[in-house]
């Protein structure tokens, strides 16, 4: 199944993109939900001012991300922002073993029940047991929100100094159009494609994507949700980067602002009610 979501040749059709010199730099490749959906998937390097490296929603190890990699520093941290993004957490783990592992609950359990590699978790993110620290150079850098409501268990990241907000599937910025870039077909083709798309959304009023996220993603427990929403709208973010669809630059805030506004007004409404 995983050879229908990923393409076989990542090293040809990877788009290996400075966002911030020498700080950010992305890892976007084709990816296809279903096997069908042109989502694309991107993987993310932070180099701390420490010279360490954090990962986040590893994509392919191609030689050329080694690469890059040998440039930034030493990889010090992986992350796997939810309970689908962790297909490559083992070939990554291989080539940089001391690198200390994150992932929220679940991703353990379900990755030795699919028998895929062994990899140690330093950090599992539960409902029952917050982490409120990682290192004290990630800390410095660093805030973050798990959001145990989502359906996919999903870890968002905010990285302070470029203010950059790191996400798996808590919201798309479709079509994917940077991911599909070298793969030689259009990112926003095909039926399924197309559909899936305007429920996944940013542009106009975000109608679709705002009523996939409140009757889908956080329908198990909305109030929840929207908490989690409340406390990382507090974050001064400017720029989105995604796992699925374009980098967000500029308005990120207020887009996710538009995307979230169902949540943050029941957020405000549950607060309301406690005062």
């Amino acid at each position: 199944m995983t050879s229908k979501l990923v393409p076989s040749n990542p090293e040809k059709v990877m788009v290996i993109r400075d966002v911030v010199p020498r700080t950010i730099t992305t890892l976007s490749v084709p990816f296809f939900r279903f096997g069908r959906i042109k989502v694309g998937g991107r993987g993310t390097i932070v180099r701390l001012q420490s010279g360490a490296l954090a990962v986040f929603s590893p994509v392919a190890l191609t030689e050329d991300v080694k690469r890059k990699v040998a440039e930034l520093g030493e990889v010090k941290y992986i992350a796997a922002l939810d309970a689908e993004h962790h297909i490559f957490l083992g070939p990554w783990h291989q080539a940089y073993p001391n690198a200390q592992v994150l992932g929220p609950e679940t991703l353990p359990e379900k990755r030795a029940k699919q028998k895929n590699e062994n990899v140690p978790f330093a950090f599992v993110f539960s409902k029952s047991n917050p982490i409120t620290t990682i290192s004290p150079e990630f800390d410095a850098e660093f805030d973050w929100e798990y959001v145990p409501a989502h359906i996919n268990k999903e870890l968002l990241f905010h990285h302070k100094p470029t203010r950059s907000l790191i996400t798996a599937d808590m919201m798309f910025n479709l079509p994917a159009t940077e991911q599909f870039s070298k793969a030689g077909v259009d990112a926003n083709s095909g039926i399924l494609t197309k559909i899936f798309g305007a429920l996944q959304s940013t542009k106009g009023s975000a109608i679709g994507q705002q009523r996939t996220i409140w009757y889908g993603t956080s329908a198990s427990d909305r109030p929840g949700f929207a908490q989690s929403v409340a406390r990382i709208n507090k974050w001064d973010f400017e720029r989105i980067i995604p796992c699925h669809g374009d980098v967000i630059e500029g308005n990120g805030k207020g887009i996710f602002e538009k995307v979230f506004k169902w949540h943050l007004d029941l957020a405000k409404s549950e607060d309301s009610k406690r005062t």
